[in-house]
């Protein structure tokens, strides 16, 4: 009798697989082989999909001397340090606010400042070169009326002016996104720590930064890798925004890294220096998100 249920479990213990074996094919088929065929394309020059020309390293070479790459990555730095340093702080300001109790339509804000993540970066970075039209432009005639100044401003068409202009842009689209992550770690924090931080004399500042960040610290982490990462693959917004220029903007000055792996792979064909790019930018996220968990402990956890 034992025996039989052993071969009857035996015959069903390929049923497992059966179901996995869908996904194992279309995993190998759209993600492993695409994997491990750009890892040996960044060392190839190519013309098209085609024709390949071994080259070594000289990709990388060609990428440590252009400085186009080098526009590229210190823009990509400065939204991705802009989306650190004001961005998150934003959110998390918003989320305290609406977890103090002071408002009576949590939820009608929440869905407000949440709403602009759930159109695309396609549908805002149109919206907002509209909104960057010098004169009759909303955002100039917003500065106009509370500072007296940016009616005339040439938010998209001047080089110094196109990441900022990106930047704003972000802050409308991620602030609310970010909040809600931040609001949900903020209801999970003990509130009876909270209070007898207040008990023992403590302030508001010393309560958030010695009670309530570190008890929502995982999640902190969790939203400031993810920004970074987002920051890093910075590509939709600007090709809309900058449509004229194909998202490079006014000489040059918006173009992030991934807008050069787009240019060098799909507009001028070298695939293999697109691959070289991508993987610099891989090594580049992991690189930021190995210190940013070391610094803040998670690693070790």
């Amino acid at each position: 009798m034992a025996g039989d249920t052993r071969q009857a479990v035996g015959r069903k213990a390929w049923i497992p697989y059966a179901f996995l074996a869908p996904y194992a094919v279309f995993a190998s088929i759209y993600f492993v082989y695409p994997f491990l065929d750009s890892v040996g394309l960044a060392f190839y020059q190519t013309n098209g999909p085609r024709s390949r020309i071994f080259v070594g390293l000289d990709n990388f070479a060609y990428l440590a001397s252009d400085d186009l790459f080098y526009s590229a990555l210190i823009n990509t730095t400065v939204f991705a340090c802009a989306s650190v340093l004001v961005q998150l702080p934003l959110s998390m300001g918003l989320a305290l606010l609406l977890n103090s109790g002071l408002s009576k339509s949590k939820g009608f804000f929440r869905l407000i400042l949440f709403s602009p993540n759930l159109v695309g970066q396609i549908f805002v970075g149109i919206l907002f070169s509209v909104l960057f039209t010098p004169r009759y432009g909303l955002v100039n005639r917003g500065f106009q009326a509370v500072i007296g100044w940016g009616l005339e401003q040439q938010w998209l068409d001047e080089p110094k002016m196109a990441m900022p202009a990106l930047i704003l842009t972000s802050l409308w689209l991620w602030v609310g996104f970010n909040m809600v992550y931040f609001l949900a770690a903020l209801q999970t924090v003990d509130k009876t720590l909270e209070e007898a931080a207040r008990i023992d004399g403590a302030n508001a500042w010393q309560v958030f930064f010695h009670v309530t960040l570190p008890s929502m610290r995982h999640v902190v982490v969790f939203v400031l890798i993810m920004s970074i990462i987002g920051s890093f693959q910075l590509f939709e917004l600007p090709l809309a925004m900058f449509h004229e220029t194909h998202g490079l903007g006014p000489e040059n000055s918006a173009i992030t890294l991934i807008m050069y792996l787009n240019r060098a792979a799909f507009e001028l064909g070298d695939l293999g220096l697109g691959a070289a790019v991508g993987w610099f930018v891989t090594l580049v996220i992991m690189g930021v998100s190995l210190i940013q968990l070391r610094l803040t402990g998670a690693l070790k956890e």
